[in-house]
C-alpha cells in the first residue's frame, strides 16, 4: 500500500509498504482522510530518538472498517469511524478515570506518535480507538479527532469561569482555535474576543460567530483592553492555541484577576510566572495556568455528537496523499486556514 512515512527526522518520504494486518483486539481501517497537525511538525523536527522511525504519520483519522480481528465485537466491515489516538497504559490511575490523555505510564504516544499512523492507505488501530461516526463526511470527521477535541478538552478544563455573559480571548484562528470558537458558541453564553495576525482568519472567526476580532500586533493588548477593561479586571478566560511568546505576553497581559490562561498551543514561548508583588504583575494574582493536553474518549464522543447536530464544522483545506508534504509545507509556512487534511 502506498504511505508518506518520516524515514529520519525532517524527512517525509512516498514510499510502498506491506499492508498491515489487524491482530487480536485490532482493527484494520480502510483511511478516508487524516489532519495534518502543527504537531506532526514538531514529530519531524525532534531529533533522532524521540519518535520511532521510520514511521508513517498521521494521528487525526477517519476512515471505514475493513477487517476486524480476534475478539473485536460491536465493529463489521464498512462501518465508519474516527480515531481516538491516545494509547495509554490503561492501568494506572489517570487511564482508569478515563483520563488517557494524563497517562502516568506511557510517554506521550498513541497513533501516528508511537505506531503507525494514518497518512496510508490502511492503518491497524485498536479496536477500543473506535468511536462511530455514522454518515459524516470523513473530511470532517478526521478533524474532530484532535482540532475539535482539543479545544474542547481545554474548553471543559475553563468550563467553571466560562460563566454566562464572562469574557474569553481566543488566540489563533487556525486549525484549533476556528473550532474552539464554534464550541464556545456551542456550549457556552460567552463573549469571545478572536485575535490572530491574519485579516483571512480573522474574517473566518467572524463569520463563525466571534463577537469581536482584533488583529495581532504592537497595539492587540491595548485593543483588547478597551473591550475587557483595565486591570486589575480583563478577560475571564485566555485560550492561546498558539503559544508563542508574543501570544503568551498577550494573554497575560490581558487576563483578568482571578482568570484563567489556557495555553494549549507548543511554539516554545516561555511565561514568566513568579511569586511577587509587582505592577503590573506578570501573572495576575489568583491567575490559573494550565497546559491542556488533546481530550479523553469520552470528549470526543461529544465532539462528534456536536458536529452531527450541526454545530460544529472543520473549516478545511484537502490535499491528496501524493502531495502530503506539500500540506505540511503550507502548513508551516501558514498558508493554511481551517484545517488541512489529506484524503488517501
Amino acid at each position: 500500500m502506498r504511505a508518506v512515512r518520516m524515514t529520519a527526522p525532517g524527512v517525509l518520504e512516498h514510499t510502498e509498504v506491506p499492508t498491515p494486518e489487524a491482530g487480536p483486539g485490532e482493527v484494520l481501517l480502510r483511511v478516508g482522510a487524516v489532519g495534518a497537525c502543527h504537531s506532526d511538525l514538531h514529530i519531524l523536527d525532534a531529533p533522532a530518538g524521540v519518535f520511532p522511525i521510520p514511521m508513517t504519520l498521521g494521528h487525526e483519522v477517519a476512515g471505514t472498517v475493513d477487517t476486524v480481528g480476534a475478539g473485536v465485537d460491536g465493529w463489521s466491515p464498512g462501518d465508519r469511524a474516527a480515531v481516538y489516538g491516545i494509547i495509554g497504559c490503561g492501568r494506572c490511575r489517570a487511564c482508569l478515570r478515563g483520563d488517557e490523555n494524563r497517562c502516568r505510564v506511557t510517554p506521550v504516544g498513541g497513533v501516528g506518535l508511537s505506531r503507525d499512523g494514518g497518512l496510508a492507505e490502511y492503518v491497524v488501530v485498536p479496536a477500543s480507538r473506535l468511536l462511530p461516526v455514522g454518515d459524516m463526511d470523513l473530511t470532517q470527521a478526521a478533524p474532530l479527532t484532535d482540532a475539535g477535541l482539543t479545544p474542547y478538552h481545554a474548553v471543559e478544563l475553563a468550563r467553571p469561569r466560562l460563566r454566562p455573559g464572562t469574557t474569553c480571548v481566543v488566540i489563533g484562528i487556525g486549525g484549533l482555535g476556528h473550532m474552539g470558537v464554534q464550541i464556545l458558541l456551542a456550549t457556552t453564553a460567552v463573549r469571545i474576543v478572536a485575535v490572530d495576525t491574519s485579516p483571512a482568519a480573522l474574517d473566518l472567526a467572524s463569520r463563525l460567530g466571534a463577537h469581536h476580532v482584533v488583529q495581532a500586533g504592537p497595539d492587540a493588548v491595548e485593543r483588547i483592553r478597551e473591550l475587557v477593561g483595565p486591570p486589575p479586571d480583563g478577560a475571564d478566560v485566555v485560550l492561546d492555541f498558539v503559544g508563542a511568546q508574543a501570544t503568551l505576553d498577550t494573554g497575560r497581559q490581558v487576563v483578568a484577576t482571578g482568570g484563567q490562561l489556557l495555553l494549549v498551543g507548543l511554539a516554545g514561548g516561555t511565561l514568566p510566572v513568579r511569586p511577587v508583588a509587582d505592577e503590573p504583575p506578570p501573572v495576575p494574582m489568583e491567575t490559573g495556568v494550565v497546559v491542556p493536553f488533546w481530550g479523553t474518549r469520552a470528549e470526543l464522543h461529544e465532539v462528534i455528537a456536536l458536529a452531527r447536530d450541526g454545530r460544529l464544522h472543520a473549516d478545511v483545506q484537502t490535499f491528496p496523499l501524493a502531495e502530503a508534504p506539500q500540506a505540511y509545507e503550507a502548513l508551516r509556512r501558514g498558508d493554511v486556514h481551517g484545517r488541512a487534511v489529506i484524503v488517501p
